[in-house]
């Protein structure tokens, strides 16, 4: 068991340098946590790609449910960005539902708390989103802080933090 934090910013690398270290791996779960909006001709072409890369025999389970962690083997998630949009989304945090800080605070207790419980080998790939401007808008300060403290409490008890810039991966841990 060993639990291995991917973090960079957007298109630095991060997800083609947790993708190598699973290579050779026959049984990796590829834990998908967006799905591709039918009106989004980009976003689709992204998530054709990451598929594209894949070996053929690894399985994709596309959820947000954190005891998907929690099944053992070895499991590639990608991304936790994502993971933490759909939180919120399901959340209704963007809407400012009542209550609905107090559900997002939950939801992301129990992605942490499956993360630190896992008997899996977990590589997570996360955007590191607070290098750069501070957000104009509320919901993009929420996002941004949501996500940095999600990254925070994973990055506390991983096994290994790696940064990719420009494709150049560092270990940090």
């Amino acid at each position: 068991m060993s639990r291995v934090l991917v973090l960079g910013g957007s298109r630095s690398g991060k997800s083609a340098h947790a993708e190598a270290l699973l290579a050779g791996r026959p049984d990796v779960v590829y834990l998908a946590t967006s799905a591709v909006p039918g009106e989004d001709a980009e976003w689709a072409a992204r998530v054709a790609a990451h598929r594209a890369r894949r070996p053929a025999s690894w399985t994709t389970v596309e959820t947000t449910a954190p005891s998907a962690l929690l099944r053992g083997g070895t499991i590639l998630v990608d991304s936790v960005t994502t993971w933490v949009a759909a939180l919120m989304d399901e959340t209704g945090v963007w809407a400012e539902a009542p209550g609905a800080g107090e559900r997002l605070a939950a939801r992301c207790d129990a992605l942490v708390e499956a993360w630190t419980m896992t008997s899996a080998h977990v590589v997570a790939v996360s955007d590191e989103v607070g290098l750069g401007v501070v957000p104009e808008t509320r919901s993009g300060r929420l996002f941004r802080d949501t996500l940095g403290a999600v990254n925070q409490r994973l990055a506390g008890t991983a096994d290994e933090v790696w940064f990719v810039v420009a494709g150049l991966p560092q270990r940090l841990r």
